[in-house]
């Protein structure tokens, strides 16, 4: 499966594409965690892309696209993958169409997380993260078992400069004029659901979010195969 993750900030993608990357054993490529795994070696883009991340900005396109390209070569995507934070704008959506079709493939399915803006300012500001492996928590859902202590490798566990109720207004208004038009492009193809992600997170949730997934990629396959006959 190839798969995209889509979602204002705190709709859980993240912590969505974790568990949904175990389960169907994908790679889960999250452009946020190159970017912070570049800020924190120092390199050229890490730099680049620290200015507009502190402003609550998106990192523009040029650099963004060709990071994301050189990772979908690698061979643990050959099989599939899910993609979280990426592509942000409709550019970015069509450059991704394009490297897929060079590669021979497509996307199968397109998820769209949605929760209410009243409890995402209520998850963003009480967001935690390992500054080790980048697994996320949360206060109030589900803090790690011991408190700044990683759950899996014990890191420390702290929360983001950026998730301020001030920089996630900048980054909401930006995802509405930038981002959300995503939900059209990939509607018009025929391989976006919805799913409400306003419940506490479990492996329930992703369970039933898996099935939603499965059927509606098994239906676009249907549908594609009729149409074949048909021509």
């Amino acid at each position: 499966m190839k798969l995209v993750l889509l979602g204002a900030p705190g709709t859980g993608k993240g912590t969505m594409a974790t568990d949904i990357a175990k389960s169907l054993l994908l790679p889960h490529i999250s452009t946020g965690d190159i970017f912070r795994a570049n800020i924190s070696g120092g390199t050229e883009l890490g730099t680049k892309a620290k200015r507009y991340l502190d402003e609550g900005k998106l990192v523009p396109d040029e650099l963004t696209i060709g990071m994301v390209k050189d990772r979908l070569a690698q061979s643990d995507c050959k099989d599939g993958f899910i993609l979280d934070g990426f592509p942000r704008t409709v550019p970015q959506a069509k450059a991704l169409d394009e490297m897929l079709l060079q590669g021979g493939s497509k996307l199968d399915l397109v998820i769209n997380l949605q929760v209410p803006e009243e409890l995402i300012f209520k998850r963003i500001t009480n967001r935690l993260v390992c500054s080790s492996c980048g697994k996320p928590y949360n206060k109030l859902e589900f803090p790690p078992a011991k408190e700044g202590v990683c759950d899996f490798c014990a890191g420390e566990v702290i929360q983001r400069q950026d998730d301020t109720a001030e920089t996630l207004r900048t980054r909401l208004d930006t995802y509405h004029e930038l981002t959300a038009p995503l939900v059209t492009y990939y509607q018009q193809q025929g391989i976006l659901i919805d799913y409400d992600n306003s419940g506490k997170h479990s492996q329930e949730s992703v369970d039933n979010l898996i099935e939603k997934v499965k059927a509606k990629i098994e239906s676009i396959s249907k549908s594609s195969y009729v149409g074949g006959n048909e021509n």
